[in-house]
């Protein structure tokens, strides 16, 4: 039946694929990512709606010191669809989270769906119906596509303008070609990187001879970066593109500050993350019909050189370009296995390579697409909501030198927190803690390494703690940690003050 159906409806069968597995990952895969996903989005939001400025964002805060860096349009996103869900009374933060990733995997659905399309035009219906199978169902794609990740977040509005220009050919096309340049636009104000991207699209429509088309795209383009970054900032800071200005000259001063490596880095990660061998038939297959795949192609090539020759080299910069390595990396190379007799006469060598990538990838896809990713911190801010006074809390983390940032959206209320590290002992706390104003209600044991004398030095200052619950980290996070102790998925101990009585 699946089969007859498959023959009968294939794009129904992988959007089928799709909804099912995001649908998994909007119930199941709580937590955030990275710190960018949930800092640099949530707690803004949030905090903007509870007449706050978390990370001093807005010039208006006594410790702004001028442009972050930072567009305000996905937050801005955030903060509006907060405003409605609190307006329908809907204020758990849980349950808002929901809404979050059930829409960002709605919005995920069209790159499955125009990946198909895309690859329909440039091969068969069968080509395409696989290339939209990898598309639904690639091990981390699900699970990516309800984190608030600015670089997975603009993919839509990416191929959406690919999309455009490959059927432009239509009645009033200028209409929409501008359309696609403006569509590209937005992409620049979710993730500024994405320039590189909409430059490849306008080199490519160069390259063809398409002139006055280059021209319209380019026009569409600017008149959304203008309005979305340019008009923006200008209101808020009385000068156009203040933000993108700073991000710029933030990241030529620090580009050494991050992650770096060999411009080859990406290449290595592409590698493995696309499940090797089958990752170099990706590969491979993108140069097929260079011609025939330029739309998508340059773009990509460009937005990877980039990439590859810029010091800083963080995992989830790459992301935004993997669905176009699979939209023309797959049907190139079905059309390389097609007319390469030496591949054939190895089809058994070439299937083993596809049994092993089908068994990785169902394997990977189940664990991550069920991730509970930074569980313990999550849990552990729930935990704290049942009381709604808190004015202050430890986080102990003494035989590290930094303190994990705890998510006080989760907690439902803003409150003051304290670091007990290497580098500020529990002997400074005491200079630090103005009890009158804020005495610490709880104390958070990061982490169970010398927990008897770390719990001996905090009773010192606070006689009467009292300990309430464990938060434990998710399995996949133990695995993480396990495998590299610098991924900071710790159990939290939570421990009362009890002598200072908490409403």
């Amino acid at each position: 039946m699946i089969i007859n159906y498959r023959d009968r409806h294939p794009l129904q069968l992988v959007m089928w694929v799709a909804v099912l597995l995001r649908l998994v990952a909007v119930i199941f895969a709580r937590g955030w990512g990275m710190l960018d996903d949930h800092f640099l989005v949530i707690e803004i939001a949030q905090s903007w709606i509870d007449d706050g400025n978390f990370n001093h964002w807005l010039p208006w805060d006594a410790e702004n010191e001028g442009p972050t860096g930072h567009s305000f349009f996905y937050a801005g996103l955030h903060y509006y669809l907060f405003r409605l869900l609190e307006w329908l009374h809907l204020t758990d933060p849980q349950s808002k989270m929901l809404v979050v990733r059930a829409l960002h995997g709605a919005w995920s659905l069209v790159v499955v769906y125009l990946g198909f399309r895309i690859a329909h035009r440039l091969a068969d219906v069968k080509v395409a119906y696989l290339t939209g199978l990898l598309l639904a169902a690639f091990w981390f794609m699900p699970w990516m596509s309800v984190r608030n990740l600015v670089e997975v977040f603009a993919i839509p509005f990416l191929i959406i303008s690919i999309w455009m220009l490959m059927n432009k050919d239509r009645k009033q096309a200028w209409l929409w070609i501008l359309a696609a340049g403006f569509i590209a636009g937005i992409a620049f104000s979710v993730r500024f990187q994405t320039i590189l991207f909409a430059g490849g699209l306008g080199l490519a429509l160069l390259w063809r001879r398409e002139i006055w088309q280059a021209l319209l795209f380019g026009a569409g383009y600017l008149l959304a970066v203008a309005l979305l970054q340019g008009f923006v900032d200008f209101i808020i800071w009385q000068q156009p593109f203040a933000e993108f200005t700073e991000y710029v000259r933030y990241n030529l001063e620090n580009k050494y500050g991050y992650i770096t490596g060999d411009w080859y880095n990406y290449l290595v990660l592409l590698f493995v993350f696309l499940i090797p061998p089958v990752s170099i038939f990706f590969l491979i297959g993108m140069f097929r019909h260079p011609r025939k795949y330029l739309l998508i192609l340059l773009p990509t090539l460009l937005f990877l050189a980039f990439h590859s020759w810029f010091p800083n080299k963080q995992e989830r910069f790459i992301l935004t370009i993997v669905p176009f390595i699979i939209t023309i990396g797959m049907p190139g190379w079905l059309d390389i296995m097609r007319s390469n007799h030496w591949l054939q006469r190895h089809q058994k060598w070439i299937s083993g390579s596809w049994i092993f990538f089908l068994t990785i990838n169902s394997i990977l896809l189940i664990g991550a697409t069920t991730m509970y990713s930074k569980r313990a911190p999550v849990e552990a801010m729930s935990y704290l909501k049942r009381y709604p006074g808190i004015e202050a809390i430890v986080i102990e983390n003494s035989t590290r030198a930094n303190a994990p940032i705890m998510p006080q959206f989760y907690l439902n209320q803003w409150i003051k927190t304290y670091e007990v590290t290497t580098v500020h002992p529990v002997g400074l706390l005491p200079g630090t803690i103005n009890f009158a104003d804020a005495e610490p209600d709880f104390v958070l044991f990061i982490r169970d390494e010398e927990l008897p004398q770390r719990l001996k030095a905090m009773r010192q200052l606070f006689p009467d703690l009292a300990y309430e619950t464990t938060a434990e980290p998710g399995f996949v996070d133990k695995v993480m940690h396990w495998l590299n102790p610098h991924n900071k998925n710790d159990r939290i101990f939570i421990y009362r003050n009890n002598s200072k009585k908490t409403r």
